[in-house]
């Protein structure tokens, strides 16, 4: 039988989350790695809006939502318990990452297509979302408890950007566990399997 096919792109970070839960939970996909200017007529066929990442199960159904996605795969299998935290706290976490926290990086990152600020004012924006999840870690190793959560998972690629927008700052900024947080993520074996490189697919 055909295996599911994942339409990812591997440096969104949406596609990454997706990507995690789905390497963790050992699902074996066909990752078909898209260019943005030549999006495959499959891809635009299941899932018009185009975006990654878009989950084609074996019985038809298309997931494309990166959280709906990361909830099947651990739903399958959740050998690290990424879904042991409280769900609403999770929630309330990837709201805020993927709502305003999100909004304020878009314009960090490309701030001449923002030109209503400078970029220091859409760092501070984001900086709120950083507050937040540093006073967290300093309360324990993950942002809600002990060990890593879905949440976790869900936060990473999009920190990962925002440090990257000026890194240099980033290093010297007031975060020294989110840092920690951070780099934890970034030298995982985890981390490192899914980003791996595929060949862009364009059937």
């Amino acid at each position: 039988m055909a295996l599911p096919i994942l339409y990812s792109y591997r440096r969104c970070p949406y596609a990454m989350r997706a990507r995690m839960a789905i390497w963790v939970a050992n699902i074996q996909v066909e990752v078909r790695e898209i260019s943005l200017r030549e999006k495959p007529a499959h891809l635009l066929q299941i899932s018009p809006k185009g975006t990654v990442p878009v989950l084609q199960l074996q019985d038809g159904t298309v997931l494309e939502q990166s959280l709906d996605i990361m909830q099947w795969a651990l739903a399958q299998s959740d050998p690290q318990g990424w879904l042991n935290a409280d769900p609403e706290a999770v929630n309330a976490l990837i709201t805020i990452n993927d709502g305003d926290f999100k909004k304020a990086l878009d314009r960090y990152k490309y701030p001449d297509r923002y030109p209503e600020h400078a970029q220091q004012v859409y760092r501070e924006q984001g900086e709120q979302f950083l507050q937040r999840l540093e006073a967290a870690l300093e309360q324990h190793d993950y942002l809600l408890g002990d060990k890593h959560s879905m949440a976790d998972v869900a936060i990473f690629p999009f920190i990962r950007q925002f440090a990257a927008v000026d890194a240099e700052w980033f290093a010297s900024s007031a975060y020294p566990k989110l840092r920690v947080w951070l780099e934890g993520w970034l030298q995982s074996p985890l981390f490192a399997e899914v980003m791996q490189k595929f060949p862009t697919y364009t059937q």
